[in-house]
């Protein structure tokens, strides 16, 4: 598991099966990222995001981590390569001009990281990088690149936060995420999850240059009205992007839902208990 630049949905030409974007960014805000939501609030409380916090989110996807920082009243700027997550970000962020002035500023950039800068206000105090590692597993020395991109944008000092899975044996979601390697095509490059490693994060941050200045665990269970949602929010994150296009969906379909089944609860909800850990770096 290393750190969280997920470009979630970020397709390989040639590899990768033709997907809506549409529906997928849809899935991922509606079913998928409020499951991260307690990873958000904890480094939001240690960090102490608030006023005076202006604060670069790194694949920010449709902008829920941003809309709890600028309701805290930090200045927020999420840069993310996806169009359809971005639109869904705007429908957050800035539903009505004096919402978007009440929270401090909100800046939302579509393209590289570098793309970020030169926003008013001087440099980034605080960086985030929250989705988790692991959907599909990106190569550490991409992500390490990301994050030494972000550096000149932030302060001396400034904390840059990254995140991914906890150990396996305390993820109950790592048994359905293994159908996405199982299925997916090593021979043909495909992507596939993998299991946490214990200095995953800290091996990315050192290789962007950041220096390692604590790490904390937070419950992040996985919740689902019924089995089609858990499907259909798993498969938003690209995990099985890999998985699809060495199979077929159908496939894919039959094998998530089959691993899914032990975590179906009498009332046909879906729940499967994690751990996530985070990690706290300094800017040099």
């Amino acid at each position: 598991m290393t750190p969280t630049l997920v470009r979630h949905h970020a397709t390989r030409p040639g590899r990768m099966p033709r997907v809506d974007p549409w529906a997928r960014a849809r899935d991922w805000s509606e079913i998928q990222e409020r499951m991260l939501v307690p990873l958000y609030e904890a480094v939001h409380d240690r960090l102490e995001v608030g006023a005076g916090t202006r604060l670069l989110g790194l694949g920010c996807g449709s902008g829920l981590a941003l809309l709890l920082a600028a309701n805290r009243g930090a200045a927020v700027t999420g840069v993310d390569a996806s169009p359809e997550l971005l639109d869904l970000a705007r429908e957050r962020l800035l539903p009505r001009p004096a919402a978007s002035r009440a929270r401090g500023g909100v800046r939302l950039v579509e393209g590289a990281v570098r793309d970020a800068g030169g926003a008013r206000g001087g440099p980034y105090t605080v960086v985030t990088a929250f989705d988790p590692f692991g959907w599909p597993a990106d190569d550490p020395a991409d992500q390490a690149g990301r994050l030494a991109e972000a550096v000149p944008l932030a302060r001396r000092g400034a904390a840059v936060v990254l995140a991914g899975w906890g150990p396996p044996e305390r993820c109950a979601t790592s048994s359905v995420l293994r159908v996405a390697t199982k299925l997916a095509d090593p021979l043909r490059g495909g992507a596939g999850w993998r299991p946490a490693r214990r200095d995953d994060l800290e091996q990315v941050a050192e290789r962007a240059g950041l220096r390692p200045d604590g790490s904390g665990r937070v419950a992040c269970p996985f919740g689902y009205a019924d089995l089609d949602s858990a499907v259909r929010g798993l498969l938003s994150t690209g995990a099985y992007d890999a998985a699809t296009a060495a199979s077929d969906r159908a496939q894919v379909d039959k094998e998530l839902t089959e691993a899914l089944h032990p975590y179906v609860r009498d009332d046909g909800t879906v729940w499967m208990p994690n751990v996530f850990r985070y990690l706290v770096a300094r800017t040099p």
